[in-house]
């Protein structure tokens, strides 16, 4: 039998808020939450370690990954099967977006050509789309939700 010398102190636990991943995944779901409720098709996406984006379908068999790269602004890599078809460069600003205007930049964003363009306003919503997790997200999100 192995006996263990540690202090109860070594284990106590670190709050999840004093992560940047922690408050990155909570502002990601929002943003996703938001979206949906505008009836856009966005998701949660763990693209890493600490790491969380959100991920567009776009209805076609592309989906946008926006900000998945750690860096600073508001930025999206467009796919399809695994493979790169477009992006939306870094919009001017995004790194001093709020929620509510990054989600007003992602539901502007036109997907036509290889490099997103913005509309001018953003159509009208259309009907909502259930929230992600339904009874059971706080349960699979380990209850880190804020």
């Amino acid at each position: 039998m192995c006996v263990s010398h540690h202090r109860p102190e070594e284990y106590l636990a670190v709050p999840q808020t004093s992560y940047f991943g922690a408050v990155e995944e909570n502002r990601a779901r929002r943003v996703v939450d938001a979206l949906r409720d505008r009836g856009i098709d966005a998701h949660m996406l763990r693209a890493g370690v600490d790491q969380f984006g959100v991920r567009v379908n776009l209805h076609d068999g592309r989906q946008a990954e926006w900000d998945t790269d750690g860096t600073i602004g508001l930025e999206a890599q467009v796919m399809q099967d695994g493979d790169l078809v477009g992006f939306v460069p870094k919009i001017e600003g995004s790194e001093d977006f709020d929620e509510a205007q990054t989600v007003d930049a992602i539901a502007r964003t036109l997907y036509d050509g290889p490099i997103a363009t913005e509309r001018s306003v953003a159509p009208p919503p259309a009907p909502a789309l259930p929230r992600e997790g339904g009874v059971f997200r706080r349960f699979l999100g380990g209850f880190r939700e804020q």
